[in-house]
Formats: structure tokens, C-alpha cells, sequence
């Protein structure tokens, strides 16, 4: 799978599970809902500091954000 549409689904996902809007997230990241959006779809290449801001703003670990699902690994 691509990186960035890993970690777009990642994000989505994370983002649902903690019952949080993109507009709660751009409050509490500082990025845009448009580049939240773009991001869940796959759009952007987030850099490691977007990573850790995105993860602190979900309250998870930023490497929940690059793991492969468990039913993807080989």
C-alpha cells in the first residue's frame, strides 16, 4: 500500500474510533480542514513534524499513523 494512503486510512480511521470531527482536529493541530481532508484521501505526504502534531491532536502514538493494518502483513 502507499504510504500516503496508508497513513490517510490510518488518520480517517483514528479520527472516527475517537469520535472527532476534521474541524476538531484543525482546532487542535493548527493544519487546515482542507489538508486534513486531502490527507484522508491520500492526497498529501505529510512530513515527521505533521506526524506528531496530527498524533498529538488525536491522542495516539504517531506510529499508529504508518502501521499497516494486521489483515495487510503478509
Amino acid at each position: 500500500m502507499d504510504m500516503r494512503a496508508l497513513v490517510g486510512r490510518n488518520f480517517a480511521r483514528l479520527r472516527r474510533e475517537k469520535g472527532l470531527t476534521q474541524e476538531q482536529i484543525e482546532e487542535r493541530s493548527g493544519h487546515s480542514q482542507q489538508y486534513l481532508s486531502d490527507l484522508e484521501r491520500g492526497r498529501r505526504n505529510p512530513t515527521v513534524v505533521t506526524l506528531y502534531e496530527l498524533a498529538q491532536a488525536l491522542g495516539c502514538n504517531p506510529a499508529d499513523l504508518i502501521k499497516e493494518p494486521p489483515d495487510s502483513r503478509g
